[in-house]
C-alpha cells in the first residue's frame, strides 16, 4: 500500500514528470557534442551493401543453373516468430516494405521486427493500462470505463508502429528534400562538365552529406542500382518510392524520358532543379503564411496576460496607494 500509495501522490508524479523533462532537456544539448555525425558509417554501410551485390552477382554469374539469389535472408528471431505464428498473413499488409523503405529500413528483417512489434505492442498497452486501473489506482472511475480505456489501449497498441514508421518516414522525407534542390544544381554542374550520371550522383552523394545524410545515403543507393540493376529506370524509379515527394518523382520521371528519349540531360535537370527551388520556396511561404493562425492561441495564454499586468499593474498599485491615503486620512 505504501508503494501505491507513492506512486499515485501527485507531488511525486509532479516531481517525477519534471525530472524527465529535466532529463530530456538536459540529453538533447548535450547529445551534439557527444554524438559525431554518422555520415561516413552510413555511407560505408551502402559501399559495403554494394560489395555484396558485386560479390553475389559474381556468384549469381558462376552458378546460373542453380538460380541463386541475390536477395537478403533473415533468419533472426523476429522472423521465427513471424513464421511460427504466420503474423504475416495474419497482419497482412501489402504496402510494408513500401513503408519502411520510406522510413529507411531495407531488407527482410525491418520487416520482420514490424509484424512482431505489431503482434506484440497491443497486449503490452493494454496489460499496462489495466495494470494502472485496476491494481495501482482507479481514478473512481467504474469497471465498464475502466474496460473500455483498456480496448482503446489495446487499439492504440495496434497502430503504433504504424505511427511510428509514419513519423520516421515523415522525417527522412524532410530532410532529403530540404537538401533536394542543391543536390540537383550539384548533379546538373557535374553533368554538364562532362562526367557521367553514375559519377556524378556518386559526386553529389560525397557533397550533399554535410546537409542531410538521408539524400546522401539514397543518392548512394542510386548510384549502386544504376550499376547493378538490368535497367536505369528501376533505379530512378525505386528512388521515387522510397522518397514519396512529387517533386522527386517529377525528377525521376524527367531523368527516366531523358534516357528513353534520348533528350539532354542537362536540360532536364536544369527545368528540373528551378521547379524544385520553387516548390521549396512555395513550402516556405505556406508555413510562414500559417504562422499568425498558430501563434494566436500562445499569444493569448502568454503574451496578452503578460501584457495586461505591465500596463495595468502601475496602475492599479496608484489607485490602491491613493485609497489608503484616503483611508488613513479620513
Amino acid at each position: 500500500m505504501d508503494l501505491v500509495q507513492l506512486l499515485t501522490d501527485p507531488d511525486n508524479v509532479l516531481t517525477a514528470f519534471v525530472a524527465i523533462v529535466a532529463f530530456a532537456t538536459i540529453v538533447t544539448l548535450v547529445r551534439p557534442m557527444l554524438f559525431t555525425s554518422s555520415l561516413e558509417g552510413r555511407l560505408k554501410s551502402v559501399s559495403n551493401r554494394r560489395e555484396e551485390l558485386r560479390r553475389r552477382s559474381r556468384e549469381e554469374i558462376a552458378k546460373r543453373a542453380s538460380g541463386s539469389s541475390l536477395r537478403q535472408t533473415d533468419e533472426g528471431l523476429y522472423k521465427k516468430v513471424v513464421d511460427r505464428l504466420q503474423l504475416s498473413r495474419l497482419l497482412e499488409d501489402p504496402k510494408v516494405a513500401e513503408k519502411m523503405a520510406q522510413a529507411g529500413f531495407r531488407g527482410p528483417r525491418p520487416i520482420s521486427a514490424f509484424y512482431f512489434f505489431r503482434f506484440l505492442m497491443p497486449f503490452v498497452f493494454a496489460m499496462t493500462a489495466a495494470f494502472y486501473l485496476f491494481v495501482v489506482n482507479d481514478f473512481g472511475l467504474p469497471t465498464m470505463s475502466r474496460f473500455t480505456i483498456c480496448v482503446a489501449a489495446l487499439l492504440l497498441g495496434y497502430y503504433a508502429p504504424n505511427v511510428y514508421i509514419s513519423n520516421v518516414a515523415q522525417k527522412r522525407r524532410e530532410s532529403i528534400v530540404a537538401a533536394f534542390p542543391d543536390s540537383l544544381d550539384l548533379l546538373l554542374i557535374c553533368v554538364e562538365s562532362g562526367m557521367s550520371i553514375e559519377a556524378a550522383i556518386q559526386k553529389v552523394s560525397q557533397e550533399i552529406g554535410g546537409t542531410s545524410i538521408e539524400l546522401a545515403e539514397e543518392l548512394t543507393l542510386v548510384s549502386a542500382e544504376l550499376s547493378y540493376l538490368p535497367e536505369r529506370r528501376q533505379a530512378y524509379e525505386g528512388l521515387a518510392k522510397r522518397t514519396n515527394h512529387p517533386g522527386i518523382k517529377a525528377v525521376a520521371t524527367a531523368m527516366i524520358q531523358a534516357e528513353r528519349y534520348g533528350t539532354p540531360l542537362g536540360a532536364a535537370l536544369r527545368v528540373m532543379a528551378k521547379e524544385n527551388r520553387e516548390l521549396r520556396l512555395s513550402a516556405a511561404e505556406k508555413t510562414a503564411a500559417a504562422l499568425p493562425a498558430k501563434l494566436t492561441v500562445p499569444m493569448i495564454l502568454f503574451f496578452l496576460p503578460v501584457l495586461f499586468v505591465m500596463i495595468l499593474g502601475p496602475a492599479i498599485i496608484t489607485v490602491q496607494d491613493t485609497l489608503a491615503k484616503q483611508h488613513s486620512g479620513g
